[in-house]
């Protein structure tokens, strides 16, 4: 499975970069607004930074905006993937990009029906939002399981990019169920490696090798 950080922060983007466990990253016009810089700037940052792909997502509504819009992300650099909303404008603006080549990662997927008609738009990645799925008292990994059932019946090439990830326990099911990708905040990512009887573990080693003098 891959993983993507889901953030605008270019020094955490920089940070999990140097370990090798990030494959791309994922942003919205929210998070790029907490960081006050010019839009374009902070997408070509964070591109320098990642080798994967980099979702930029469009604000434009209507298709001509989207694709106005969506061809000028493009631009910025080739690992750009552009981020569109999942309506029927937004459908069709991911099909017309897709045939010029570009990525495109169709986002707020609620439902296996979304699914399906994103994938047949071309998308490179569809964006289901499981923690907003749970917010309301429904199952966010059950919709990821009927997704994976339905790309799997019919051979499409779009990936499931789980998203609105908030827990551990949350890529884990993801892992099990099959997603392609998954997008989480820095903090989540991190946590990852975390386990109590790693920190007992290495508490002892250290202790013992410091009572027997061991030095390397």
């Amino acid at each position: 499975m891959k993983f993507f950080v889901d953030t605008a922060d270019t020094k955490d983007i920089a940070d999990l970069a140097a370990t090798g466990l990030i494959d791309g990253v994922t942003t919205n016009p929210s998070l790029i607004a907490k960081s006050g810089r010019p839009f374009a700037e902070v997408i070509a940052e964070i591109c320098a930074l990642v080798d994967g792909p980099v979702s930029a997502e469009v604000v434009a509504t209507d298709y001509d905006g989207m694709i106005k819009e969506g061809r000028k992300l493009a631009k910025i650099a080739n690992n750009v993937t552009v981020k569109l909303p999942l309506t029927l404008d937004g459908l069709k603006a991911c099909k017309t990009l897709t045939g010029e080549g570009t990525q495109v990662n169709v986002t707020l997927c609620f439902s296996a029906n979304q699914a399906l008609l994103a994938a047949k738009a071309g998308a490179t990645f569809i964006s289901p939002f499981i923690g907003r799925l749970d917010d309301i008292n429904l199952d966010g990994m059950e919709l990821i399981q009927e997704i994976r059932q339905i790309y799997d019946n019919y051979l499409f090439d779009t990936e499931i990019l789980a998203a609105s990830i908030r827990t551990p326990n949350h890529v884990k099911l993801c892992a099990l169920v099959g997603a392609d990708v998954m997008t989480a905040p820095p903090a989540v990512i991190k946590s990852l490696v975390n386990h109590p009887l790693t920190d007992k573990g290495l508490e002892t080693f250290l202790a013992d090798a410091k009572k027997a003098g061991i030095k390397v």
